[in-house]
């Protein structure tokens, strides 16, 4: 079962936030079908969108655009506040030899010469939006990039996607340490000397440690004060009812030529790959509501 935990460290100079995101991660590699590398860079993302998703409240959510300039194209993933969490990549089906590190090669899929850009919409009226450039297409460093630069908060973004050899997840995960204003020198030298020595976020999820265990290795158990957790899930509210809306809204005089050009239609969601089919009476109902309304 994936979930997130939020906590305090340090005497609270220090918040934090790790998440194991396998299953999660898992299911959208299964919907998109897509081979390692971009497993790697999705997976990346929808874990950077669960963790920053968890810093927003109510009913407000985020999505995160990755457009590296990469074969992969662009990286969509929305989020909330709930742990809820669903993504695509426009090209699912990338991969490449490993790297010169021995890993998948993440920053030649996405590209390191576009924006990685970052909307909320808080329910009000008007969207916050960030936007930077790509530094390096690993995207923990470009999220990284991101907080310190769009949100003002120093941030180190840690998150890992490893590949079983049939394409299939075997961990996901990440973890956010963010300082807070007035964070003592000593305590940040303490955290970069224990994030210079720990293993990959990805490793130490392939040895099972839960997301506690995850920010006691990154910050030392007895700093860490946790605070809350909550399940995290791959998520689409799409359903049949919002497609029918949606040719609803066509108007009677295009729903009519959808009948006569092909007799039935078919739509499918982008961040799910679940496919809605219209029979030519589904379409005729709908313009027969369409006419009356």
């Amino acid at each position: 079962m994936d979930y997130l935990v939020k906590a305090l460290a340090y005497d609270d100079q220090v918040r934090a936030y790790a998440t194991v995101t396998s299953d999660t991660i898992s299911e959208a590699q299964r919907r998109h079908q897509t081979w390692p590398t971009a497993s790697a860079a999705l997976g990346r993302a929808m874990t950077a969108g669960v963790m920053l998703g968890s810093m927003i409240k109510g009913d407000a959510k985020l999505t995160i655009k990755v457009e590296g300039g990469g074969p992969i194209g662009t990286i969509l993933v929305d989020s909330n506040s709930k742990g809820e969490v669903r993504g695509y990549v426009t090209n699912p089906q990338i991969h490449f030899d490993l790297n010169d590190k021995g890993k998948l090669d993440v920053a030649r899929a996405v590209g390191t010469t576009g924006t990685l850009s970052i909307v909320k919409d808080l329910g009000l009226k008007d969207h916050f939006s960030g936007q930077v450039p790509i530094v390096s297409g690993e995207l923990g460093e470009d999220f990284t990039y991101y907080l310190v630069s769009s949100e003002q908060v120093p941030s180190s973004v840690g998150v890992g996607v490893l590949v079983n050899p049939d394409n299939t997840i075997l961990a996901a995960g990440g973890f956010i340490i963010q300082l807070l204003p007035g964070t003592s020198d000593e305590t940040i030298t303490k955290i970069e000397n224990r994030l210079n020595k720990i293993e990959p976020i990805s490793k130490l999820i392939q040895k099972g440690l839960t997301p506690e265990e995850i920010l006691y290795e990154v910050l030392g158990k007895e700093n860490v004060k946790l605070l809350d957790k909550h399940p995290v899930r791959f998520d689409c509210p799409c359903s049949r009812e919002r497609i029918e809306h949606a040719i609803l809204s066509l108007g009677g005089e295009e729903i009519q030529s959808m009948i006569d050009e092909d007799g039935k239609a078919e739509a499918q969601c982008h961040f799910c790959n679940e496919l809605y089919h219209f029979t030519k009476d589904d379409l005729e109902e709908i313009k027969k509501e369409a006419s009356s309304q």
